[in-house]
């Protein structure tokens, strides 16, 4: 449950500017002198900061999260693709079995 004091990130957001302003990478505060001035949690700000770098494939971690995505297409795609060649290589056999009678 949020507590009563604590900001919606849209409230935080329509008061800064969106795109034109300086960000944290522009002006090299720390995170909590940001959010100090925007009168938000350090912690909070950081999170909000950490999801949009992932939003925007910038994370610290491996993925993105449009990368993360792509990967699950790409493995489920494998996991048919692998299906296919299985079904394949039977229909082979069988045919090689028939042929050779």
């Amino acid at each position: 449950m949020r507590s009563s004091h604590a900001r919606d990130p849209k409230e935080v957001r329509s008061g800064v500017p969106q795109g034109g302003g300086p960000d944290r990478q522009e002006t090299k505060k720390p995170i909590a002198v940001i959010a100090r001035d925007l009168g938000v949690n350090p912690g909070t700000l950081g999170n909000w900061v950490d999801k949009d770098r992932a939003a925007r494939g910038e994370g610290d971690g491996p993925l993105g999260v449009a990368d993360e995505a792509e990967l699950k297409r790409l493995r489920a795609e494998n996991a048919e693709l692998r299906m296919e060649r299985d079904v394949l290589k039977r229909s082979v056999v069988l045919w090689v079995k028939e042929a050779t009678k």
